[in-house]
């Protein structure tokens, strides 16, 4: 089993930032996803959490930003595992422009209703709806 930190981060419209990955990943390459990564050994899933988001994005936040909205059990064919997922959010002022691409070939905000459109990662696509529909994304829209 492998440990996973993803990062939702939505802006002030309710848009959900997402990555698009390039040709180079194990899992889900050329897919569209959440920005996040692997879980050093003996490191806390919260501390991936931040640190993912800074290397893939440039965007530091503070500590306690980042709330866990859940935990998810993810089946990466690649691997050929069921993998733990913990999902981190956080509302954010930040826009397309305040990115630096630090992995993948971009990452933006995209408009909820246009994200189902795109070819997700396997984690995207379990995690994504749920998350859409839950009263927590309710509460981070302006």
């Amino acid at each position: 089993m492998h440990r996973f930190a993803s990062i939702l981060l939505v802006d002030t419209r309710g848009w959900i930032l997402l990555q698009e990955r390039d040709e180079h990943p194990v899992i889900d390459p050329e897919c569209w996803g959440f920005v996040g990564g692997h879980v050093d050994e003996d490191e806390a899933v919260v501390d991936a959490a931040y640190r993912e988001l800074a290397e893939e994005t440039g965007i530091q936040l503070q500590r306690g930003d980042l709330h866990l909205w859940q935990q998810y059990s993810v089946f990466h064919e690649a691997y050929g595992t069921d993998d733990e997922v913990r999902v981190y959010v956080a509302r954010t002022t930040a826009t397309d422009d305040d990115i630096t691409v630090g992995e993948g070939r971009q990452i933006v905000f995209v408009d909820p209703s246009r994200a189902h459109t795109l070819p997700l990662t396997t984690a995207a696509a379990q995690i994504l709806p749920d998350f859409l529909n839950s009263p927590f994304y309710q509460e981070l829209l302006p």
